[in-house]
């Protein structure tokens, strides 16, 4: 949680008002009059949950002006909270609801502050919390946001606050002083605290400078500038004149960084992801300290950690330097181009399977490449070869971590977006299409996939030729999507004709070739022809591991596969320190919690298992099964082969009970979302008789055993009574 400022002043109606419609149940939304900016909305927030901290177990602060309730939701409690099984529904806003619903802690009033809400439809119902001990305070810029919240609308301060505010900032001897003059500062600043605290700090650091000198130099620089109507700035004049003069005092190599600054989306802004910017505009160590310092100094931005590593840049001060670059024709090609070539070079660094220290690095820039996605693609300079980053780049950065529902929207705007702009016969269109499907396989939706990735081949083979890569590329994942349907036979002849033409296209030495070469030893794997697959995964790891490295998630799943046939072949020895070596390398790669982990985590249970070791497979087998519930969502096959697991599992130890639920379970998953007819399903419902009969044997034996104590209890009553 964010620290309010110890400048504030007054609002003491509006917090009292807060806190009683809060404590009585009310949804509470703070906004601003006709919605003007800089009243202090935010700061208001933030000031109340310092003032009753003592009233919550817990309090959050979740920004919404880039990104809707359940995205921030999910992607803050995703870490440390596993979906359950019993969560039916996989959609953003159900999970969100999953996650409220079993809130840590479990018991105490929780204040969650939602920031900046842009729409109603940001902070759909079914997103927010049921419960009444979460207590919803919501800032935004718009007046009758929902009927279902109490509105306290927020205007600007009275004369003795916003002079109360200026005393705190300059003393009070200074103000009382110039009393006059202080007044008509506050006055020609329209009572607005962000002025008045801009001012403040303007005086500050210019101690000789006497108010009624400022007062003259407001009015001076409020006549000299040139404000047209739809300059953007939705606050009074005198405040933009206010800007103006701190403008001024700003060096030409600040004021260079303030306008970059004002490129990035109305979000936090890491000075790490600045300073990733700054080469593209010839801007050194030197320049950036020297801007991030005058800037800080006159409030312009606003260190939100102690560490001095993350910024914030207020609203109205946003649309200030933006309006101010846009003054600079040229100067703003140059910048928004050097903007948005900074961020497609992250979003390129983003490879299909980043590890977690990438996801780190990149993780500050996802909100402001999102922003570009949806408000810069006109100042990508080459469309027709880069119009597709910032989507690929957010998806995969989801993707990586396991949040397919979050890597859905930029997969499906980038498919739109390429065809409005592109046309709909675009080879980034077939990419669009062909990543889309990949997404969809992933989650299981093998329905949506399939005919998504024969539109994604017909339309590359029609514009690129027979013979390329992305048609190999294409052809491969049909393949797999036919083989995690168990259509082995339509999936081989795939595989061997993306393989062959990736050699012919690429090289024998390529990465794709060691794919194409680890997925079909996979489909004889699949099919129980190991002689075949096991010279074929050998040669994959050694391929990836020359053009990779050895650290790298495909050398890491390479290795587990290997273990996998090796453990199907009862060669329990050589498969062990393969699996765990996997295990060590996928989590230091990809982190704890991903979906590679939980497939590791599962086929070392299943070792454990074969060799019936079952107090060591179990907890295993329960750990990947969590793991997958909250990241791919209950109706998953993946989620389905770990309850079979258990299942089975659970039966040789003679927990039938447990074994009945689990497995029918796993066969109700695989039915609805790969068939009736799919492998899978068959080898699951191949089990349920055996387990019904060991059930019902077991009820049979508990039933009996307890007739038999009745008897012997009754006997014993009858001797004792004769007795």
């Amino acid at each position: 949680m964010r620290n309010g400022s110890p400048n504030f002043v007054g609002r003491e109606e509006e917090l009292a008002e807060i806190h009683t419609k809060l404590q009585a149940g009310q949804g509470v939304i703070v906004c601003a009059v006709e919605g003007m900016g800089g009243v202090g909305k935010s700061e208001l927030a933030l000031q109340y949950a310092t003032r009753y901290q003592q009233e919550y177990v817990a309090r959050y602060w979740l920004s919404l002006r880039e990104m809707g309730l359940a995205q921030a939701v999910l992607t803050m409690a995703s870490p440390y909270l596993a979906l359950p099984e019993s969560m039916q529904a996989a959609s953003l806003d159900e999970q969100a609801a999953w996650y409220w619903q079993n809130w840590l802690p479990q018991e105490g009033k929780v204040l969650v502050i939602l920031d900046d809400v842009t729409d109603l439809k940001s902070i759909p119902k079914q997103a927010r919390p049921l419960s009444e001990r979460f207590q919803i305070l919501v800032t935004t810029r718009k007046r009758k946001l929902s009927p279902q919240f109490s509105e306290i609308t927020l205007g600007v301060i009275s004369e003795s606050e916003a002079l109360e505010l200026l005393g705190k900032m300059l003393g009070k001897p200074r103000v009382e002083k110039e009393l006059t003059a202080a007044k008509e500062i506050c006055e020609y600043l329209g009572y607005l605290p962000l002025g008045v605290e801009l001012t403040g700090r303007y005086l500050q650091l210019d101690e000789d400078l006497r108010l009624s000198d400022y007062r003259q130099q407001l009015t001076i620089a409020d006549e000299s500038m040139d404000i047209q109507e739809d300059t953007g700035i939705n606050a009074p004049r005198g405040v933009i004149a206010a800007f103006e003069l701190s403008w001024k005092e700003l060096s030409s190599n600040a004021s260079k960084v303030a306008m970059m600054l004002g490129l990035f989306a109305p979000a936090d802004i890491a000075w790490s992801l600045v300073e990733e910017v700054a080469p593209q505009l010839n801007f050194d160590a030197k320049d950036l300290q020297e801007g991030r310092k005058q800037l800080n100094n006159f409030y312009l931005i606003k260190a939100i950690d102690d560490e001095r590593t993350r910024f914030a840049i207020h609203s109205l001060t946003r649309q200030f330097l933006q309006w101010k670059l846009a003054q600079e024709p040229e100067t703003n090609r140059l910048f928004r181009e050097a903007f948005v070539n900074s961020l497609l070079a992250l979003a390129k660094q983003i490879p299909s399977s980043p590890t977690r220290d990438l996801i780190a690095r990149v993780a500050p820039a996802i909100l402001h490449l999102d922003m570009l996605s949806r408000e810069m693609l006109g100042d990508i300079p080459n469309l027709e070869e880069d119009l597709y980053l910032p989507f690929v780049g957010i998806a995969r950065f989801y993707e990586g971590q396991g949040f397919y529902a979050l890597a859905e929207d930029p997969s499906q705007r980038c498919l739109k977006v390429t065809q409005e702009l592109l046309g709909e016969r675009h080879p980034y269109v077939a990419t669009s299409i062909h990543n889309l499907a990949v997404l969809y396989r992933m989650q299981g939706r093998y329905k949506e996939a399939e005919p998504l990735f024969k539109q994604a081949i017909a339309l590359s083979q029609e514009l690129l030729g027979e013979r390329h890569p992305s048609v190999a590329a294409s052809l491969g994942n049909l393949a797999m999507l036919y083989r995690s349907q168990g259509r082995y036979k339509e999936a081989e002849p795939l595989f061997k004709q993306a393989l062959a033409l990736s050699q012919e296209l690429l090289g024998e030495r390529h990465p794709d070739v060691a794919t194409g070469i680890h997925n079909l030893a996979m489909l004889y794997r699949s099919q129980g022809r190991y002689k075949e697959a096991e010279p074929l995964y050998k040669q994959a790891i050694v391929l990836k591991h020359e053009l990779l490295g050895k650290r790298h998630p495909d050398v890491a799943a390479g290795i587990n596969n290997l273990a996998m046939l090796y453990s199907l072949q009862r060669r329990y020895k050589e498969a062990e320190p393969l699996y765990k070596l996997a295990l060590t390398m996928i989590k230091e790669l990809l982190g704890d919690r991903h979906p590679d982990v939980a497939t590791s985590l599962n086929n070392l249970a299943g070792l454990y298992d074969s060799q019936g070791r079952y107090e060591e497979a179990e907890p295993l087998y329960k750990q990947a099964l969590s793991l997958k519930q909250e990241l791919l969502g209950d109706r998953h096959p993946s989620v389905a082969g770990s309850l079979f697991n258990l299942a089975i599992l659970h039966h040789k130890m003679q927990r039938h009970s447990e074994a009945m639920t689990e497995i029918q379970s796993a066969i109700q998953i695989y039915e609805q979302t790969l068939g009736i007819e799919h492998p899978h399903t068959k080898a699951a419902m191949s089990w349920l008789p055996s387990i019904w009969v060991a059930l019902n044997n077991s009820n049979y034996r508990k039933t009996l055993s307890q007739y038999r104590d009745r008897i012997s209890r009754f006997l014993l009553r009858l001797i004792r009574r004769n007795e």
